[in-house]
C-alpha cells in the first residue's frame, strides 16, 4: 500500500497510487470544507455517544473533544492547513486530530461511515443556513410593510397584461409582494423542519453494530427526531431538493418584484428612481442609470433553477443508499445558499432606499381605467353586472368615436347608453373614490391596506420572537 493510500479513510485494500487526475476529480474538499464547524460538532457529540457505549475510555473521549477543539480554533483563526491528502472535510479533520492527539483519534471513527457522517454535516450546515436566510427573508419583508405604511396614501395604475386596468394604492401593490415572500417564510419553515432529522448513527446503510445511543446524538445536536431507516438516511438527499426548490420559488418571487421595479423605472413609467448604490452608468452613454441590482436579481432566479433541476436529474436514476453522485448535492447547496442570501439582502437595500415619483404615478392614472367604476354604478342602480358591463363598453367606444376621454362624455352622451344615468355619474370619476370602494378584506381601500398592515406585523412579531439556531452554520467564522 502506498503512502498516499495510507492516509485514506477508505485505503485499505487499495494498492499502488490513484490516477492525480482521479484524485482531484473524487476530492470535495475545496467546497466542503465549508462544513468544518458542523463536521467538528457531529464528531464532537459522536466520540461522547462511543464513550457511553464502552468503546472509548473517558481520558480518550476527553483527549478526542480536546483534539477537536483546537482543531475548531485552527479553522476558525484561518490557520488550519489543508494537506494534499485532504479529499474531503472529514479526512482533513481526522488527520489533523490524529496530528494533535495521536492514535486515540483512530477510535473516533468507529461505526461510523461517510455516508452518515457527510449527511449529518450538511443537515447541520443547512439548518443553521435556513436560519440565516429566514432572517434575511424577514428583514425583507419588515423593509416593504413599513414602506407600505409610509406611503398608504399614494395611488397609481394597477396592471393586467401590463395594460392598465385599476386605480390602485401603491402599498397595495407592495404587499402583493410581501404575501408571495410571506409564504416562502412560511414554506422555509417547514423546510426547516424535515431538514432537522438526525442521520448520525445509520452507518453506512446497515446501521450500527456498537448499540451507540442515537438518542443522545440527537440531544447533543439538537435535532427534533432521528430518522426511521438507516439505508434512507444515508442514500437519500430529500432535504436538499426540498430546498433547492424552495430556493427557485423565492427567487421566482424576487425575479418578479425585480421586473416590475425595471418596469418602473424606466422613462416610459418613471414612477420609480433606484439609488446610485443600487445603479450603474453606460460605459457609451452617459446619460443612462441601469437597473442592474434588479436585473442581477431577475438572472439569479435562473442560476438556482438550474441546481435544482440539474440535482434531480442526477437522482433521478440512482439506485438505493449512498451513491458517489450524490457529491453533487453541496455545490447546489452552497451556491443556492449564497445566491439567495445576497439576493435577499440587495433586494431588501433597493425596497429600503427606492424613491417613488407621486406626479408620475398620478399622471398615469387615466379616465378609461374607471369603466368599471361605470359599471358597477349602474349595479348601484339596480341593472344586472352583466348588461351594465355592456353599457360601459358601449360608453368606452362612444368616447372613443368622439375622441374624449371617458370622463367627458355629458350625461346626455350616457343616457344614449343607458336611461340609469344621472348627474351623480360625475362621481365616478374620482380616483380616490375609485380606491376606497374596494374595502373588502384584501382589496387597495385603505382601511383594507391597513388592516393587511397590522395583520403582517403580527406574523412578524410571531417570527421575531422564534429563537435562532447557533454556532455551525455559515455565519460562523472562516468561510474559507
Amino acid at each position: 500500500m502506498s503512502s498516499s493510500e495510507g492516509g485514506k479513510l477508505w485505503g485499505g485494500r487499495f494498492v499502488g497510487d490513484t490516477d492525480p487526475i482521479m484524485e482531484k476529480f473524487n476530492a470535495s474538499i475545496v467546497y466542503d470544507k465549508r462544513m468544518w464547524a458542523a463536521d467538528i460538532q457531529g464528531s464532537k457529540a459522536y466520540v461522547k455517544a462511543l464513550e457511553k457505549a464502552g468503546l472509548v475510555s473517558r481520558p480518550e473521549m476527553e483527549q478526542i473533544l480536546q483534539g477537536m477543539g483546537k482543531v475548531f480554533e485552527e479553522w476558525s483563526k484561518g490557520t488550519f492547513e489543508i494537506k494534499a491528502g485532504d479529499e474531503d472535510i472529514h479526512t482533513a479533520n481526522e488527520r489533523r486530530l490524529k496530528e494533535l492527539i495521536g492514535e486515540a483519534a483512530g477510535k473516533l471513527h468507529t461505526g461510523r461511515s461517510r455516508n452518515d457522517q457527510v449527511v449529518t454535516d450538511m443537515r447541520l450546515w443547512l439548518r443553521e443556513a435556513l436560519g440565516t436566510l429566514k432572517r434575511n427573508l424577514v428583514q425583507l419583508i419588515d423593509t416593504m410593510v413599513q414602506r407600505a405604511d409610509a406611503e398608504i396614501d399614494v395611488l397609481f395604475p394597477g396592471y393586467t397584461h401590463m395594460q392598465r386596468a385599476q386605480p390602485i394604492r401603491w402599498s397595495h401593490w407592495i404587499l402583493s409582494h410581501v404575501a408571495a415572500l410571506c409564504r416562502d417564510a412560511e414554506k422555509l419553515e417547514e423546510v426547516q423542519k424535515r431538514v432537522n432529522v438526525l442521520p448520525l448513527g445509520s452507518g453506512a446503510i446497515a446501521g450500527n453494530p456498537f448499540q451507540i445511543d442515537r438518542e443522545l446524538l440527537r440531544q447533543e445536536l439538537a435535532f427534533n427526531a432521528v430518522s426511521i431507516n438507516s439505508m434512507d438516511a444515508t442514500g437519500q438527499r430529500d432535504f436538499v431538493v426540498e430546498f433547492l426548490f424552495w430556493a427557485s420559488l423565492c427567487l421566482t418571487h424576487t425575479s418578479r418584484l425585480a421586473e416590475d421595479l425595471i418596469l418602473y423605472s424606466t422613462k416610459e413609467f418613471s414612477f420609480v428612481s433606484l439609488s446610485d448604490a443600487y445603479s450603474t452608468g453606460s460605459s457609451l452613454m452617459p446619460q443612462k442609470k441601469n437597473p442592474d441590482s434588479l436585473e442581477l436579481i431577475r438572472s439569479k432566479a435562473g442560476r438556482v433553477f438550474g441546481h435544482c433541476a440539474g440535482f434531480l436529474m442526477t437522482l433521478k436514476g440512482l439506485p438505493s443508499t449512498y451513491n458517489k453522485d450524490l457529491q453533487e448535492d453541496k455545490e447546489a447547496m452552497f451556491d443556492c445558499y449564497d445566491t439567495v442570501h445576497a439576493v435577499l439582502q440587495v433586494a431588501t437595500g433597493v425596497m429600503s432606499t427606492l424613491k417613488i415619483n407621486t406626479s408620475a404615478m398620478q399622471a398615469a392614472l387615466s379616465p378609461d381605467m374607471l369603466a368599471t367604476d361605470l359599471a358597477y354604478y349602474l349595479v348601484r342602480k339596480g341593472m344586472p353586472f352583466r348588461e351594465a358591463h355592456g353599457c360601459s363598453g358601449k360608453a368606452v367606444f362612444l368616447a372613443e368615436s368622439k375622441s374624449v376621454p371617458l370622463n367627458q362624455l355629458t350625461v346626455e352622451d350616457l343616457r344614449t347608453v343607458s336611461p340609469l344615468f344621472g348627474s351623480d355619474v360625475a362621481a365616478v370619476w374620482d380616483y380616490g373614490s375609485s380606491v376606497e370602494q374596494y374595502s373588502a378584506a384584501g382589496g387597495t381601500a385603505r382601511s383594507s391596506v391597513m388592516a393587511q398592515i397590522q395583520q403582517l406585523r403580527d406574523w412578524l412579531s410571531s417570527r421575531r420572537a422564534t429563537p435562532a439556531q447557533t454556532g455551525t452554520g455559515p455565519d460562523t467564522p472562516s468561510q474559507m
